[in-house]
């Protein structure tokens, strides 16, 4: 069987190096990223690569960087035919693609060539996309634009938060690895390059992403709020601070005018109404939102009827 050197880090990489190890392909080496403090305490947590490889005793490698001469020198000692690259971290050069004499293959989260770059779920939850999948592909130089293998689709759902779709392309990519390194062994593994047309970014996210824009249409701003669902999570500027909003959706309900005018005619960010059992409703520049689950300043997630009955939030008041 193919011998495969595996790049990654993050729990989406570990769940495909754990469906190569078990359709029986010998992993000479994992490579991660190095291990870094986090939280108040700097303590030192393990990526969830590093940790399967060491519940399986491979050998695990974490260079600050990976295209460097001696580091290539040692990887290619390890003897591998191919190298897998699963959302590792670091930008590979010609050098460190070359490193397997099968080249190197990557499992990427989006139907290329739509959303290349590093944060291709967020960015297609964002969007509105309707549906997502994975993309495996021969690597290149370019950021996501080599030939592509296979592709394996799957819908977005008008609620569904992009921890929910990362879970479901996690899945959906481990097992489309399996049958790409199957296809890679026979020999029959495509290569089609990707189409000009319908090319888009998937920027990683900034601080900006995170701020809610009560200007932009209400159905623009609940895919915000489910994209960056569970991290980094939209937020706005109450009454009383920093309000992080987990869960919102259009509210096409009857609302009551309890402000000055028609609600209609609410300056964006005017909280309308207050709907029991249900949340508080938001103008915005098309639309309205009903805003159903939040967190407040140095407390943890609640619905937002708990928000309300705690006096944070009145009829009139304006979000920013």
């Amino acid at each position: 069987m193919l011998k495969v050197l595996f790049m990654g880090t993050p729990e989406f990489a570990a769940q495909c190096l754990e469906a190569v190890l078990a359709a029986g392909y010998p992993v000479v080496g994992v490579v991660t990223q190095p291990d870094k403090p986090v939280g108040r305490g700097g303590k030192v947590r393990f990526s969830a690569v590093k940790e399967l490889a060491l519940k399986h005793d491979l050998p695990v490698f974490q260079p600050k960087r990976v295209r460097r001469p001696e580091v290539i020198a040692q990887l290619k000692e390890l003897g591998a035919d191919i190298t897998v690259v699963v959302a590792y971290g670091q930008i590979l050069s010609a050098e460190a693609l070359a490193i397997s004499p099968r080249g190197s293959l990557n499992v990427h989260g989006s139907l290329l060539p739509r959303w290349r770059g590093a944060a291709p779920i967020h960015r297609a939850v964002m969007a509105g996309d309707a549906e997502t999948g994975i993309t495996t592909m021969w690597m290149d130089e370019g950021m996501d634009t080599g030939d592509m293998i296979l592709k394996a689709a799957t819908p977005i759902g008008p609620e569904e938060t992009s921890g929910e779709i990362h879970d479901r392309l996690a899945r959906i990519g481990a097992d489309l690895l399996v049958e790409t390194l199957r296809q890679v062994a026979a020999g029959t593994a495509p290569r089609s390059p990707q189409p000009a047309d319908g090319v888009t970014y998937a920027a990683k996210l900034e601080r900006a992403d995170e701020v809610i824009d009560w200007s932009r249409p209400a159905v623009a701003i609940a895919n915000q709020v489910r994209g960056l669902n569970p991290w980094p999570v939209a937020y706005t500027t109450g009454p009383k601070g920093t309000l992080k909003l987990w869960k919102a959706s259009v509210y096409t309900g009857a609302v009551e005018p309890r402000h000055q005018g028609p609600p209609d005619q609410a300056p964006p960010g005017t909280v309308v109404a207050l709907v029991k059992k249900q949340g508080f409703v938001v103008a915005t520049g098309d639309g309205q939102l009903l805003v159903r689950e939040v967190q407040p300043p140095g407390k943890g997630r609640m619905d937002a009827q708990s928000y309300i009955n705690g006096g944070n939030l009145m009829a009139g008041a304006n979000l920013q």
